[in-house]
């Protein structure tokens, strides 16, 4: 599935589209700035992975910092079995920068 620029994120966002959003920055700077997604820490995904098992199928939609770690977490749910995962890229500072 296709990464999502920052301005798409953005619209989905304010039309309250249904899809899983994720934040896998450090619990730190979730906490100094967040978009409202789930924060679950890049390190922790594979222990809290269970949890998502009702996603498999659905959308998910990750973002950080500048879109690096959660390219890799795509990359991870992707090899689990996850079927659309999508990357926000640029991330959060992309974001803001809109």
């Amino acid at each position: 599935m296709e990464d999502i620029q920052v301005g798409a994120l953005k619209e989905r966002l304010e039309k309250g589209d249904d899809f899983l959003f994720l934040d896998v920055r450090e619990e730190w700077e979730y906490e100094e700035d967040n978009l409202g997604a789930k924060n679950i820490p890049l390190g922790t995904l594979p222990e809290v992975l269970d949890t998502l098992e009702a996603y498999k199928e659905k959308e998910i939609i990750i973002h950080c910092r500048s879109g690096a770690r959660s390219g890799n977490a795509k990359q991870y749910l992707l090899s689990q079995g996850f079927t659309q995962v999508r990357n926000v890229l640029g991330g959060i500072l992309a974001y803001r920068a809109l």
